[in-house]
């Protein structure tokens, strides 16, 4: 064997009494002699482990540390919305009935895209329709009341003063007219949101202010003027207050709300007198006189019903329910040739499908957050575009129904108004009229 020349043999004995040879490096200082064993390596994963193991501790680190700042970015502008912004509604727990499932009568089709669009980009929100033979009146977003004959548009009045371009800004200035019927001696009468009842001569221009908005009665201000009706002899004119709380710009906030605030009220044009017939309703809107005259048909919106309020006779002061659980929410509601009624509506309560009102009716707490995130137009865009319009016969059965789902020639209809065989559709916000013919559908 060879044995480097600084280096010793020796034979050690170990402890079976067997001898092993070891090699001592006698070129090391004295003390530092070591002993080296000639055994082979193995080299595993295990051997390789600490090398990586402090370096995986710190990434894993790292990512926790970047999870909970991201987490904390996204939480604490919520939770800073949540308990620090205040909410412009202060929504009340709402008890909805399941929907009608929509088959039968309310049986989806598209029969609403039959009809044709006038003077469209020339009227813009033609809430509600009147005709005086083959003359149409409606009134528009800017404040103006205007005359339809064949294909030509003519302003008649303005209730407010200009400058008007229809923006939610200048509505209260501007006015704002929703309801309107030809009164039995051929004046117009009008509710305007903002401004009162008006009655206008057609043919002159001339226009009295009937009622001021904003004055008190009954304890609590007109601030939602809606739709009214005139009795055949003109003495009365009943019409709807639809909030003391909120103005008609900020009608969603009224029906997120679910204020019940809303009254149907009675204008005498001859002691010139306002009383209060029925209150509490929640967004009482479109109104309509019975046959009879002793009562009026009002349109619940936000409880997607229609309510029958008894305004003389016997039963005087007292309301029931005409129609409960309407497949829609119900706007404007007119007389049938049928001697039925029409009732529009430009937002549907699916069944089967998803009615995001009818959810979030029973959840308060998610309304005041939706509100303190986003506007009013911001949610517009997020209501599905599904125009509705139902007829029913006199004891509130209905007879049929036109659709157009996606609004895609009538949207956001708010009164169907029927003369000489076809169905005018007006619209709170499309920039047109639509005119259905009844014979083909």
């Amino acid at each position: 064997m060879m044995v480097n020349p600084g280096s010793s043999f020796r034979t050690v004995k170990n402890a079976s009494g067997n001898s092993a040879s070891t090699v001592e490096n006698m070129n090391e200082p004295e003390g530092l002699r070591f002993r080296r064993l000639n055994r082979p390596q193995i080299i595993t994963d295990e051997l390789q482990e600490p090398q990586y193991k402090g370096t995986s501790t710190y990434s894993g680190k790292v990512f926790r540390v970047t999870l909970v700042t991201l987490g904390g970015c996204l939480i604490l502008p919520l939770l800073v919305v949540f308990f620090l912004l205040e909410s412009p509604i202060h929504p009340e727990l709402l008890s909805l009935n399941e929907p009608p499932l929509m088959s039968g009568c309310y049986e989806p089709n598209i029969k609403l895209r039959e009809a044709q669009r006038l003077f469209e980009d020339q009227l813009v929100g033609p809430e509600s329709i009147a005709n005086f033979g083959d003359v149409i009146y409606t009134g528009t977003a800017d404040g103006k009341i205007v005359k339809i004959e064949g294909k030509s548009i003519t302003v008649i009045a303005r209730l407010g003063k200009p400058p008007c371009d229809g923006s939610r800004e200048q509505e209260p200035s501007c006015g704002r007219p929703l309801g309107i019927r030809v009164g039995p001696n051929g004046t117009l009468f009008v509710a305007d949101a903002y401004l009162g009842l008006f009655e206008i001569n057609p043919v002159t221009g001339e226009v009295t202010n009937l009622v001021s908005a904003g004055q008190m009665v009954g304890g609590r201000r007109l601030s939602f003027v809606n739709d009214l009706d005139v009795t055949q002899d003109g003495r009365k004119v009943y019409f709807t207050d639809s909030s003391s709380r909120w103005q008609r710009r900020d009608y969603l906030n009224l029906i997120m709300e679910a204020t019940a605030d809303g009254r149907v009220l009675e204008y005498d044009t001859e002691t010139k007198e306002v009383t209060v017939l029925m209150e509490n309703l929640r967004f009482a809107n479109g109104i309509q006189l019975f046959p009879d005259e002793e009562s009026v048909l009002v349109t619940e919106t936000t409880m997607a019903r229609i309510r029958r309020v008894h305004v003389s006779g016997l039963n005087k002061g007292g309301m029931d329910t005409f129609v409960d659980n309407l497949p829609g929410f119900p706007d404007n509601i007119r007389r049938s040739s049928s001697g039925g009624y029409w009732v529009a509506m430009s937002a549907v309560r699916p069944n089967p499908g998803f009615s995001m009102l009818d959810f979030l009716s029973q959840k308060p707490w998610i309304k005041k957050l939706i509100f303190k995130l986003f506007s009013q137009d911001m949610l517009m865009k997020f209501v599905p575009r599904y125009s509705l319009v139902i007829e029913l016969q006199e004891s509130g059965t209905c007879v049929r129904s036109f659709h157009d789902p996606h609004g895609m020639v009538a949207a956001y209809v708010s009164e169907a108004h029927e003369h000489d065989g076809h169905l005018y559709l007006g619209s709170f916000r499309s920039p047109y009229l639509c005119k259905l013919d009844l014979s083909k559908v």
